[in-house]
């Protein structure tokens, strides 16, 4: 289904609008729940996950078509797509958001997005539109975000945003824009916009009488880097701002700033005028616009003199939030009248200012400081003007040169909650530097110098949860070496030099739930040693890229993990890797949650068939880059819940043992880079749950074998085979590097339309000769089905030389009955003492009318046949004359009067062939000729009822004068 784009924006008709709200009321169920996820298929340059169709730096040149209707996303970034067309997403009916950044679009068609009715957000960065033409976004009712920043737009045309009614965030920044009556056009069509950026632009002029019939609701609003030489406001077009940045250009132009009426930005509690190039007095001005509801200020990259703009700044009794970022030399070194009057600040950014100094009680004048960040300056040591900041909740001070930690570093801050001190120097800390961050959080040192610890969290740090100390120089963990962290549920230690882990160096760790340790020099001795049983609550355990190994599959005495029954992700390391490995059977005991393993990379060169027997709900197993070869489908017997799998590169021959491993619930498989060629009907079939299958990289035989799979990438609409047109056959050698998908299958199956044709055009031949002889043979066909079956019982028959019980069977049609009840039957049983035979007195009661028929036949010397129309048209008298016929020409005896009721014309007679054969041969008795000499007609009749049977056929027994 297909909504027309209206050039001429006509009334839609009652039907157009039937369809429109239908389709709206199914992005109101979310689409995308209510149809089965089409995870599956093959797509020639994309792939799909969890319902959204990622096309990213494929070099596409054009949007592609074989995306499935269902998906609810489309990333098509960092591309060559130059054009966008009306057809490109017609069926992307359930589409919610599209991404186009970076490519080199410079035209869309008008109507390409007028199928989208869903689609919610929209990026167009990056790319090369020069003019947003006239209905351009037509049919995108439900977009509320739409990002068109850094093309190379001059023009926006009056109706570019009018279908746009549902749109919050607009951003249009770095473009070439020149008039403030572009926003204007933009306002006026977009009343629930929220979100406006129109940063870097050429807009030199900023008039508010232009923007008369504005959006009431905007809330945001980015005017940054434009050259803007008048910043005028004479009306209240802004009656909802709470956000505004004015952040100047990098071309020296001076703003003057003309905001007489301070109600007019009454609401603007955010402002940033970072970089802003205007005169001490206009600058005064401004900020005295916003005196009232001020609360946060950037002044980053400031040109103007910085202690005086703070101090005017921090006369605004509602500020509370300054960033002075990028001020260098400005600032430096932080004196004590620099914030001297901001004693109602509760958060100050002075990062990235390549301060050295700040003087003692440079912060003592804001009492009420909660959040204060120096990081990437260039103090040497934790300043001491920190101290006195008793409410001091954050304090930042990463990327700094501090080398060392002093015991009173810390005093005072007893509310601190959060402490960065990563990317520093530091080589140790002492016993006593926390000692009075009772209510500290998170604590963050890592990617320093530190090789000891130094008891440093033996005494209670009660609240820390969070304790980064990875990327150091750490060599050992001792005993009860983070004792006093009873609350920690985080601690990573990973890039570290550790080699030792003494038993009980956990201690303490009960409610820990993330312990990272990858990158250390661990070996299998120290996880022996029982380091991880206190740490029960343990969710996540990384182990990777340590010093890991063992000799043989035999069952541990005393397995690693035996006490982590909650742990549910575990990654174990990469061990020595010129070496083989082995894993002990019985590795991973105790693990009963575990919902994620991880054993890639450990050279490990065979699995026990045992080896997830502990491990019942596992979900996602990955024991890529092993050299493991051959697996049992007894190896995953226990895991039946198994969703995702990766085997890739673990030299695999086969994935015959998915048939037998019964993985019904496995939706993720990958196994790049192994040694297999086909994969059968019966694998595919064992997996039916299947939603991805990645098999990049192996050596696929372009043969029939493979017909299942070819057939499985193209008509499958379930799995999807990631990458499935590109891959390549090895075998056999005439067909090497031809693309597994463009083998012609024909020859491997029958072809089924040349079956149809073949059995069609015999069905209809049959139809015809069957109906030929029903219209022109079937008298004969009757007639020979008569005498076959007159044959049959014939044949049973002839044999039988029992004596004759009766002179004549008397054969005759029920109409004829009178003329033989009153005729024949008194002339020849009473007046010559014949015995006849007749049906409706002499029959067997109960026996079948055809065994009748042929006894009686059989059983009277001679057969009478009173031929009239009436016994023509008889089924059953034509059945007496063909038995008495077949006994007739059989045993060649005189057996047969015929005796004619009526004159028969010969053509009546021409469908009854052996009849008329007979009157040929034979001389028979008719009564009509008879006429009024009756008695001649008798005694020939009594001639022949006494002739022997054994006379010739051909002899001419009677004859009958005219």
């Amino acid at each position: 289904m297909g909504l027309k784009v209206n050039a001429e924006r006509t009334m839609p008709t009652v039907e157009s609008k039937f369809w429109i709200l239908n389709i709206m009321f199914l992005c109101l169920l979310n689409i995308s729940t209510l149809v089965v996820p089409v995870g599956g298929f093959a797509l020639r340059t994309c792939r799909i996950s969890y319902n959204v169709a990622l096309c990213v730096k494929t070099k596409l040149t054009a949007v592609p078509r074989d995306i499935p209707s269902t998906v609810t996303g489309f990333d098509l970034s960092l591309n060559r797509i130059s054009r966008i067309q009306i057809s490109d997403f017609k069926n992307l009916l359930a589409l919610e958001k599209l991404d186009l950044n970076f490519n080199n679009i410079s035209q869309i068609d008008n109507g390409a997005f007028a199928s989208l009715i869903c689609l919610k957000t929209l990026n167009l960065n990056n790319n090369r539109l020069v003019k947003l033409g006239e209905d351009l976004f037509n049919g995108l009712t439900n977009l509320t975000e739409l990002r068109v920043n850094r093309n190379k737009i001059q023009i926006v045309a009056s109706t570019a945003f009018q279908s746009l009614q549902s749109l919050k965030l607009l951003d249009i920044s770095s473009n070439k824009l020149r008039h403030i009556t572009n926003v204007h056009l933009i306002l006026q069509q977009l009343p629930h916009l929220r979100t406006l950026s129109i940063r870097n632009n050429n807009l030199t002029t900023f008039d508010s009488w232009e923007l008369t019939n504005s959006s009431i609701e905007l809330s945001y609003l980015d005017v940054s880097l434009n050259p803007f030489t008048v910043f005028r406001i004479t009306a209240d077009v802004f009656p909802s701002l709470i956000w505004l940045n004015l952040g100047g250009s990098s071309r020296k132009y001076h703003m003057k700033w003309e905001v007489h009426n301070k109600t007019f930005l009454s609401r603007v509690s955010t402002l940033d005028i970072s970089g802003l190039q205007m005169d001490i007095g206009d600058m005064k001005t401004l900020l005295q616009t916003v005196n009232s509801s001020l609360e946060s200020l950037r002044m980053n990259e400031m040109k103007h003199n910085l202690k005086e703009l703070i101090s005017i700044s921090c006369t605004i009794p509602t500020m509370s939030k300054l960033q002075l970022r990028r001020n260098y030399k400005r600032i430096s070194p932080v004196s004590s009248d620099v914030f001297k009057l901001c004693i109602n600040l509760t958060e100050i950014d002075l990062s990235d200012n390549h301060i050295k100094n700040i003087q003692d009680n440079a912060f003592r004048p804001l009492k009420y400081l909660r959040i204060l960040s120096l990081g990437q300056n260039m103090l040497s040591s934790v300043p001491e003007a920190t101290r006195n900041l008793a409410k001091l909740a954050e304090l930042d001070l990463n990327n700094n040169n501090i080398s060392s930690l002093g015991c009173d570093d810390f005093t005072n801050l007893t509310m601190l909650r959060e402490l960065s001190l990563n990317q520093n120097s530091i080589s140790a800390v002492k016993e006593c530097v926390f000692k009075d961050l009772f209510r500290l959080q998170v604590l963050k040192l890592q990617s320093n110098h530190i090789s000891t610890l130094n008891n440093a969290f033996k005494n209670p740090l009660p609240n820390l949860r969070q304790l980064l100390l990875h990327t150091n120089k750490l060599t050992a963990l001792k005993r009860g070496e983070f004792q006093g962290l009873e609350s920690l549920s985080n601690l990573s230690l990973h890039h570290n030099q550790i080699k030792e882990l003494e038993g009980g160096c956990f201690t303490g760790l009960t409610n820990l739930t993330t312990i990272l340790l990858q990158n250390n020099f661990i070996t299998e001795r120290e996880l022996n040693n029982g380091v991880f049983n206190e740490l029960v609550n343990l969710r996540r355990l990384d182990l990777m890229e340590n010093h890991i190994k063992y000799e043989n599959t035999s069952a541990l005495p005393q397995p690693p993990f035996s006490q982590l029954s909650s742990l549910e992700t575990l990654a174990i390391p990469s061990q020595h890797r010129r070496k083989k490995s082995h894993l002990p059977y019985n590795f991973l005991q105790g693990l009963t949650n575990l919902l994620f393993f991880n054993m890639r990379n450990i050279q490990l060169i065979s699995l026990h068939n045992d080896m997830f027997t502990f491990t019942p709900q596992l979900q996602t197993l990955d024991m890529s880059s092993n050299d493991i070869g051959n697996l049992s489908p007894e190896l995953f017997s226990p895991i039946r819940n198994l969703k995702s799998l990766y085997m890739s590169r673990i030299s695999l021959g086969s994935l015959d043992f998915l048939v037998d491993a019964n993985l019904t619930q496995l939706e993720f498989l990958q196994a790049r880079k192994n040694q297999f060629s086909v994969i059968s009907n019966d694998i595919i079939c064992s997996t039916p749950a299947l939603l991805y299958l990645d098999l990049q990289g192996n050596s696929f035989t372009c043969d029939c074998d493979n017909l299942e799979f070819i057939h499985l990438v193209i008509n499958n609409n379930k799995t999807q085979v990631f990458d499935a047109y590109n891959f390549v056959c090895n075998y056999p050698s005439d067909l090497k590097g031809m693309k597994l998908l463009d083998l012609d299958t024909q020859f491997c199956s029958v072809d089924v339309d040349f079956i149809c044709f073949v059995s069609t055009t015999c069905f209809i031949l049959l139809f015809m000769v069957v109906s030929y002889t029903y219209h022109f043979l079937r008298w004969q066909l009757v007639y020979a089905y008569y005498l076959f079956l007159a044959f049959l019982f014939d044949t049973k028959n002839k044999n039988k030389q029992a004596p004759s019980q009766y002179d004549a069977f008397i054969s005759y049609n029920v109409h004829d009955e009178p003329w033989v009840m009153g005729e024949l039957l008194p002339k020849l049983e009473t007046g010559q003492g014949w015995r006849l035979c007749l049906h409706h007195r002499d029959f067997e009661p109960g026996k079948p009318i055809i065994d009748n028929i042929t006894d009686a036949i059989y059983g009277s010397r001679k057969t009478i046949c009173v031929i009239s129309h009436r016994y023509l048209e008889s089924e059953w008298c034509s059945r007496e004359i063909q038995v008495a016929s077949f006994r007739l020409f059989d045993e060649r005896k005189d057996v047969l009067i015929l005796v004619f009721l009526e004159e028969i014309p010969a053509a009546l007679l021409s469908p009854y062939h052996r009849m008329r054969k007979l009157l040929k041969r034979k001389t028979y008795l008719s009564w009509p000729r008879a006429g009024e000499h009756t008695e001649l007609f008798w005694e020939k009749l009594h001639q022949a009822l006494g002739t022997r049977e054994e006379l010739s056929e051909d002899q001419l027994l009677l004859t009958v004068g005219d």
